[in-house]
């Protein structure tokens, strides 16, 4: 399986763009955790590993890596989108809790079989689905 940077490098060079060692090593900060981020998260993790990237530059770099297919947007909160890596790594969706944010990523393949049933009832032509499930974790639902 070839990684992000090359599949990132065939990207760019399809839609005739210059790569940037810039653009690379923001690339590889991003997939060095499974961590949800935002641009001001990634710039700040950048910038404490002492690398000069811009933070106009994350943001240019995001519509690429979203359409190449590397990241997708995880969920919006406080205004702006976070985002995570998913190339390498399979389909997923999130329970997040509206009081700590915490994250829990879910596979449920029920939702494939609801997928198929779908495209057959409307001659849909489905290439995934996306499920954000929000409520509150063990630790911050109201006791009842």
């Amino acid at each position: 399986m070839k990684d992000e940077i090359e599949i990132f490098r065939e990207f760019i060079r399809k839609k005739g763009l210059r790569n940037t060692p810039e653009r690379e090593t923001i690339i590889k900060e991003i997939f060095a955790t499974h961590d949800h981020f935002d641009v001001d998260e990634l710039y700040l993790r950048l910038k404490n590993k002492k690398k000069k990237i811009s933070k106009p530059s994350i943001y240019r770099l995001v519509p690429y890596l979203l359409e190449s297919g590397l990241i997708q947007e995880a969920y919006f909160e406080d205004g702006h989108f976070h985002y995570e890596h998913i190339y390498g790594h399979e389909h997923h969706c999130h329970l997040r809790c509206l009081k700590c944010g915490k994250i829990i990523e879910f596979e449920e393949k029920s939702l494939k079989k609801m997928e198929k049933k779908l495209a057959g009832k409307y001659d849909f032509a489905i290439k995934g689905h996306k499920l954000e499930v929000f409520g509150y974790c063990p630790k911050c639902k109201p006791h009842i």
